[in-house]
């Protein structure tokens, strides 16, 4: 919509107010913003920094507490949880709309809560998984689609554009926290005890992260039920209350899921007889691949950066640059290629991705001198407070995620802009209800990383750490060759913007 506007407008009728004094209109907007949508905000890096530092830990809590290979700790996240969770997402949208927006997060809130404590204090594999893991991915997808959902009806037209912003921004926000978490409480390597009870170091990251989902109750209960925001200030919506009264919870809870089914099977019956359809499908499986290396920096690297660099090695800080990158370069790359087509941005972006993880398979004698140079010293002595000398993966992760940061900004945003575009006129919602797909196809591919680690990163044994990544490089590039390959099959021109 802001980019048809501004094609149609002058530019010098766009620039007022222009310079510094532009720039803060475009924050003091959120001035009247009523209570909920700061509460919104804060519930948005309460959960994300939850859910970041519980997806970091899973992988080793699974190994190291309950006693799981590398391949069934990896076939657990990416082949179970991960994708329960996507699944589980695709339904909330529905229920949200049934029970409304704060009986979500209550409900969502709830289940986390009593998963996390499961996770906290058994060592039982059975029981963790049924009564840990499981609810804990229903509880995860619970949040996602209620955080837009919250952010667009607690911000009025004016504040809403500034408002996602700051969501996406506080998300990364929450990642950066998580990181440090993670890092700070193996490091401390506390020992402990509660009435006999012991608890490990990644059982701590849990009490961490189940803490900061008990913070989510009274933050929670000061949303008002039924409250919109609106030009002419908030209102409350008396049907949203009326709703819970007129018929049980749990009744309108089982009504909504039967009902989402129903869509769902209507709206893939509708889609699978158009060409546009077929080729969104493969343009997500593609983007995929570039999903997988985005999500192995959670199941994958934290193993890798403990067996190769040692126990306390500083995995989080390190993929913290993945976020403080995003955060700087996202609203510049934005702003300086907005008028280039999507398609095309994914390509370059897809392609810078996948040069980025190539560095992790070159040789490590490579980076030697860089490790010992002011810049190799600084990251390792400066940011990541390391002592002693600085092992080149450290120069190595540090240029493979700026690099990645890059292309993933040039990609990320403008994935989701393609599938609007390729959208028949009044199904852009149906097609946008696709684009959790790329997640998926990356959630079910690192799923095959816990065999990786196993073949070529050992917890004890010879590492031939490089050909991992070798492996998930050529993975990563199957998005941007197949993009050019099959560009005359997928690609459909896109109004108002350069090929």
């Amino acid at each position: 919509m802001a980019n048809v506007s501004k094609a149609a407008i002058p530019a010098e009728e766009i620039v007022a107010p222009s310079g510094l004094g532009g720039f803060i209109a475009k924050f003091t907007v959120l001035r009247g913003a009523q209570r909920e949508l700061w509460l919104t905000f804060l519930i948005k890096f309460l959960i994300y920094t939850a859910y970041s530092v519980t997806n970091k830990t899973m992988v080793l809590w699974l190994s190291k507490d309950l006693g799981f290979s590398d391949q069934a700790a990896g076939a657990l996240v990416g082949w179970v949880w991960a994708p329960a969770m996507t699944v589980f997402t695709l339904l909330a949208g529905s229920l949200t709309d049934a029970i409304g927006l704060r009986s979500t997060f209550f409900l969502g809130v709830a289940i986390c809560t009593v998963a996390r404590s499961v996770m906290v204090v058994t060592t039982n594999p059975s029981l963790a998984l049924a009564c840990g893991v499981l609810p804990l991915a229903v509880g995860e997808a619970l949040g996602t689609p209620v955080l837009l959902a919250a952010t667009r009806r607690y911000s009025t037209v004016a504040q809403r554009s500034i408002s996602f912003s700051i969501i996406y921004m506080i998300m990364n926000v929450g990642y950066v926290a998580a990181g440090y978490i993670f890092d700070y409480l193996r490091q401390l390597n506390l020992r402990v005890s509660l009435f006999g009870f012991e608890p490990t170091s990644y059982q701590q990251l849990f009490m961490v992260s189940l803490a900061f989902e008990i913070v989510l109750f009274p933050v929670i209960y000061f949303i008002r039920r039924g409250t919109e925001a609106t030009n002419e200030g908030p209102v409350s919506n008396q049907s949203t209350r009326n709703l819970g009264a007129g018929r049980s919870f749990w009744s309108g809870i089982g009504e909504t899921v039967r009902k989402s089914a129903i869509d769902t099977a209507h709206l893939f019956r509708r889609l699978i007889g158009q060409s546009g359809f077929y080729r969104i499908l493969v343009f997500f499986l593609l983007i995929g691949f570039l999903k997988a290396i985005f999500l192995q920096m959670d199941y994958v690297f934290p193993k890798f950066g403990i067996r190769e660099l040692g126990l306390n090695a500083p995995v989080g800080k390190l993929a913290n640059i993945n976020a403080i990158m995003i955060i700087l370069l996202v609203p510049i790359v934005g702003a300086l290629t907005q008028k280039y087509a999507a398609y095309r941005m994914v390509v370059i972006g897809g392609a810078i991705c996948a040069a980025g993880v190539f560095i992790m398979a070159l040789p490590t004698e490579w980076f030697q001198s860089a490790a010992n140079s002011v810049m190799g010293q600084w990251l390792g002595h400066g940011y990541l407070g390391l002592h002693g000398s600085i092992h080149p993966y450290y120069i190595m992760t540090a240029l493979y995620l700026i690099v990645f940061s890059v292309g993933e900004a040039f990609y990320s945003p403008r994935v989701y802009e393609y599938a609007a575009a390729i959208a028949p006129k009044g199904q852009e919602a149906s097609y946008g209800s696709l684009a959790y797909l790329p997640f998926l196809v990356g959630k079910l591919l690192v799923g095959t990383g816990g065999f990786l680690l196993a073949a070529f990163c050992p917890e004890q044994g010879p590492r031939h750490s490089g050909t991992m990544w070798l492996i998930f490089a050529l993975a990563a590039s199957v998005a941007p060759i197949g993009l050019i390959t099959l560009r005359r099959y997928i690609r459909v021109p896109e109004a108002g913007r350069q090929e």
